[in-house]
């Protein structure tokens, strides 16, 4: 048979057709009638084929640790730092969501191409400046769209930039060497142009605690192409779980030495009694309440029962004599 012969006559090929037009022949046999067809848009560049969010987590996980021992010593108060969800998006769906003034830092990350950005919010920054001082990391209540930071606010956001490069440096220490490098400062996002509207972007965000009931964030936003060059090292660092153990027990000790000057409360009760709602509103003064008094009275910790004790008198003070510990709650 030649190539330019038909596999069927013109009567069959005829038969066919009618067969498909009156539904005598079945058109849809069912195969891959479960698939569906995904526009993608080779004009912009999809996120899904490069980066590894996960890598990313394990970096943030460590610059968290880092940067939480370098605030630490500067502000002498210990921060909360938290992390949250690693989202990838476009520049300009990024920048509406923030609202000016706030602290938009210019920074290089040599050897990664372009720039990235760090962009603090001024609750941040007054909490911060309010404990370097001695205070308790008050906050404001609002400051003008157009509002500069003075000179003493820039002194303290440049000392929190160099924490965070110092962080930012050690949490990419078992991936790559990285020197980070202050370029400018401004107040409005809109200028700090690191990418193009359209252009992807990794952000990094940290929900920052440096005083009492003052959160603010931190985010720390990568241009997507300078991470995509460095794809396979960060997938790889995932896969076998690289870490830094030397700054993780560095941070364990750290933790439990500032666990030491925790505050807790002690109570210890004597012995306990159950009775009605009635019973309750009907007692006056002179009522006398039967107790029945156990062996030893019970020792609470934060409202946890830790020990058995004898309440008796040490001195002119009351004291109490631990008896035995008690078993950890299950």
């Amino acid at each position: 048979m030649t190539e330019t012969e038909n596999l069927l006559t013109p009567e069959e090929l005829e038969a066919l057709t009618t067969g498909l037009q009156d539904g005598s022949i079945e058109s849809d046999t069912g195969l891959n009638s479960d698939l569906r067809a995904v526009r993608h848009d080779l004009t912009n560049e999809d996120s899904s084929l490069g980066v590894n969010v996960g890598a990313v987590d394990m970096v943030n996980e460590r610059f968290v640790r880092q940067f939480r021992l370098g605030l630490l010593e500067v502000l002498r108060t210990t921060p909360k730092v938290n992390m949250a969800n690693v989202e990838i998006m476009k520049f300009s769906e990024y920048l509406s969501d923030l609202t000016p003034p706030l602290s938009v830092n210019t920074i290089r990350l040599n050897p990664l191409r372009g720039y990235s950005m760090v962009v603090i919010e001024p609750e941040v920054v007054f909490s911060a400046l309010d404990n370097f001082f001695g205070g308790f990391g008050r906050g404001f209540d609002e400051l003008p769209p157009g509002r500069l930071f003075t000179p003493t606010e820039s002194s303290i956001i440049k000392i929190m930039l160099n924490v965070l490069f110092g962080s930012l440096q050690e949490a990419w220490a078992p991936i790559l060497q990285l020197k980070c490098e202050h370029i400018g400062s401004e107040i409005n996002p809109q200028f700090a142009q690191i990418a193009d509207e359209n252009d992807l972007v990794v952000v990094s965000r940290f929900v920052a605690e440096v005083g009492k009931d003052v959160k603010g964030n931190i985010d720390l936003v990568y241009p997507y192409n300078s991470l995509k060059p460095i794809r396979d090292l960060l997938r790889s660092r995932v896969q076998t779980g690289d870490g830094d153990d030397a700054s993780d027990k560095e941070w364990s000790v750290e933790l439990q030495s500032a666990a030491v000057d925790a505050e807790l409360e002690l109570t210890v009760v004597l012995a306990e009694i159950e009775t009605t709602l009635m019973k309750f509103e009907a007692l006056q003064e002179g009522d006398i309440l039967y107790l029945n008094k156990n062996e030893h009275a019970r020792m609470f910790v934060d409202g946890t029962p830790i020990f058995d004790v004898d309440v008796g008198a040490s001195g002119s003070q009351i004291a109490t004599r631990i008896v035995k510990p008690l078993e950890p709650l299950k």
